[in-house]
């Protein structure tokens, strides 16, 4: 995939924290709730009222976690130096603070609830997980941006562009383009290490500590893997329909969608059915949302259909938390959370949740930002948020000489057919990065005459329908599992539908990734 916008929550004094409450009962838990006092800032506060302010909105209970984290380690950044704070420290906090939906982290959530958590040490756990992932996305697309030499990111300079145009001036520009690399990756390797920081110093339910930090040390692997394969693909021009199925398995699959909901089925102490009927169903939609990408990157600026950044915004925007997404195309079912300046200032630096010190005030919002604005920097795909304002040019994966999967089967239909005109459309487009409108329309039509459009919406479909049916044969809390089914409904850009009671295949042992298991089970043949 390519990865909120929640309300403005961060007004004057301290927010209450979150102490989630767990249904009196779940099918489910293979353990008694864990007890939960006043732990502090790592463990459970609050009541019943936070407990269900939190389900009505998990963003806003994620990017709490993340104010107090963020204020914290930015201000430990400035004691170790305050031009490596001003510079790198800051630009993290600001990136994360502004990031997409949440998507990751109210996966985690959903599946915490829908397995039965949610008593103070599972729910505290559960957000600090889920601020730690948005770590990681931030890790995943700031060194992303740089690989591909994207400018933008979310309508702003990318963190690399940004870092080179401040020493522009004074290095030049060459030096100053490659400065900004380095600032990238060093940029990327903190947001990793305050990852790590997040989840090792958080209070974990007992008898979960060893899955958990597996599975967390796992998804970071996969993170990195995909993103190697994506740019070893593009050096080595491969044309793989295996390797294209496993990167984007590796890419949204796993990272985006079944880790987190395995990550979330751990900390509730879900038995080894309910996890794996719940990771199978993940990777069902998490491929169906990257297939689903892959074709909107190519045919999503046609006349009659909307940008790409219109199917992903409804990914983004249903969770039931404010409004139900369907028919929502306005942007206005995505919570508004105004865009923050930060500055080298004390006084513009990032807040913690607390509110009592210089430290802790909240990003100040730009001069000249609407909430229009917002919304449309808010659609973007969960893996990338897209490039300005959420969407991306059409064609931005070929231009980047990627061989997707819908790209990848084109080509062997056309090797399989003799197709000589169709594959010389395909091999001087892939990679060409000044292909033009003209070039995108010849594309478009060889994906369409090959087949290959058709049998990836089918493919997409297949998927889907395998993924509902799945999650629906799983016994699951019901109030948790609506939650939860809504938000993989969005995220697959499926019309809603009601809960079929069918019988899925067997699932592979808990733990092993589905996609990882005879190279993606689910319709590997084109």
């Amino acid at each position: 995939m390519r990865p909120t916008q929640a309300t403005d929550h961060h007004a004057a004094g301290s927010p209450p924290a979150v102490r989630l409450v767990a249904p009196g009962h779940s099918p489910v838990r293979v353990r008694p709730p864990a007890g939960g006092g006043d732990m502090g800032p790592r463990g459970p506060r609050g009541g019943a009222d936070e407990v269900r302010a939190a389900d009505r909105d998990v963003r806003a209970a994620v990017s709490r976690v993340l104010d107090e984290v963020l204020a914290d380690r930015v201000e430990r950044s400035r004691a170790v130096d305050p031009v490596f704070a001003d510079d790198i420290a800051l630009r993290v906090a600001r990136f994360t603070r502004q990031g997409g939906k949440r998507v990751r982290s109210r996966l985690l959530w959903w599946a915490l609830r829908a397995c039965g958590g949610g008593d103070g040490v599972s729910a505290a756990a559960a957000l600090r997980l889920g601020a730690a992932l948005e770590l990681l996305q931030t890790c995943a697309l700031v060194q992303d941006d740089m690989m591909d030499r994207s400018p933008l990111r979310r309508g702003r300079p990318a963190l690399h562009a940004d870092v080179s145009a401040q020493y522009g001036a004074a290095a030049g520009v060459g030096r100053a383009a490659r400065f900004g690399d380095a600032a990238a990756v060093l940029a990327g390797d903190l947001a990793l290490a305050w990852a790590d920081d997040l989840v090792a110093e958080t209070v974990l339910p007992a008898g979960t500590e060893q899955r958990v930090r597996r599975l967390w040390s796992d998804l970071r692997t996969e993170m990195v893997a995909g993103q190697y394969l994506d740019v070893q693909g593009q050096i080595t021009a491969s044309r793989s329909l295996p390797r294209a199925l496993r990167s984007a398995c590796l890419k949204s699959a796993l990272y985006s969608v079944e880790r987190p909901l395995a990550l979330g089925a751990a900390l509730a102490g879900a038995d080894d059915t309910t996890t794996a009927g719940l990771c199978s169903a993940g990777h069902c939609i998490g491929m169906a949302f990257q297939l689903r990408d892959d074709v909107n990157d190519i045919f999503a600026d046609e006349p009659g259909r909307a940008a790409a950044g219109d199917d992903r915004e409804r990914a983004g925007c249903a969770e039931g938390e404010e409004r139900e997404w369907a028919g929502d195309t306005t942007g206005e079912g995505l919570g508004e959370e105004p865009c923050r300046t930060v500055g080298g200032s004390d006084r513009e630096r990032l807040g913690s949740a607390d509110g009592d010190s210089a430290a802790a005030e909240s990003l100040r919002r730009e001069p000249g930002r609407t909430v229009g604005d917002d919304r449309r920097s808010a659609g973007c795909a969960a893996d990338g948020d897209g490039g300005e304002w959420g969407r991306r040019a059409a064609g931005g994966d070929l231009r980047e000489g990627k061989a997707t999967y819908l790209v990848a089967l084109a080509r062997d239909r056309a090797v399989a057919a003799g197709d000589r005109a169709a594959l010389a459309v395909l091999d001087r487009s892939l990679g060409n990065g000044g292909l033009t409108e003209s070039d995108l329309d010849a594309v478009r039509d060889t994906l369409r005459r090959t087949g290959a459009r058709a049998a990836v919406e089918t493919k997409i479909g297949r998927l889907i329908e395998q993924g509902l049916r799945r999650f629906d044969d799983t016994p699951l809390d019901p109030e948790g599992a609506r939650r939860l089914r809504e938000l993989l409904v969005a995220a697959a850009g499926a019309e809603p539908s009601r809960p079929s009671g069918r019988t899925g295949g067997a699932d592979p042992a808990p733990g092993v990734p589905l996609c990882l298991v005879a190279s993606v089970r689910e319709g590997s043949r084109p």
